[in-house]
């Protein structure tokens, strides 16, 4: 009978404190582009990730904006991109207000996982190991990117 109870209280704490935060979350994530694919949907709604090296975007080096795949937000400068040698697209800093942060411990280590702040969609981790006065290394997901060149 104890254990019985142990086990509904659990439960049921379990869900008043966790379940508004997962409830609020997600009302955060909308899916506003229709068009993305499978791989994008993953990689934006569950944080998933795309194989390194594939992106298109890695060879991008005109002039422009880099805008989030769902909402079409403007997140990052074309200035601010760099070649990391990691495999994904990578950049020294993001636009003011482009991204909320929030800690990710998965994999066993803890790091700085970002969301576009207009859609709530992952686009990647943010380090402080980048090569410019900034220090940060925004690793970006190719997938999760637009580029709109320059005019």
């Amino acid at each position: 009978m104890r254990r019985k109870f142990l086990k509904i209280l659990t439960t049921s704490l379990t869900a008043i404190f966790i379940a508004p935060f997962n409830l609020a979350y997600a009302v955060t994530k909308k899916i506003i582009n229709k068009n993305l694919t499978e791989e994008q949907k993953d990689i934006l709604f569950n944080e998933g990730t795309e194989k390194p090296f594939t992106s298109a975007l890695l060879q991008e080096n005109r002039k422009g904006f880099y805008h989030c795949a769902n909402c079409g937000n403007k997140l990052f400068s074309s200035e601010a991109k760099f070649d990391s040698g990691t495999g994904w697209p990578s950049f020294s800093e993001a636009l003011p207000g482009a991204f909320k942060t929030k800690v990710d411990f998965s994999f066993g280590m803890m790091r700085t996982e970002y969301h576009c702040a207009k859609c709530g969609a992952h686009h990647g981790h943010v380090f402080n190991d980048g090569p410019t006065t900034t220090k940060k290394r925004f690793c970006n997901n190719g997938l999760c990117l637009i580029f709109k060149p320059e005019t």
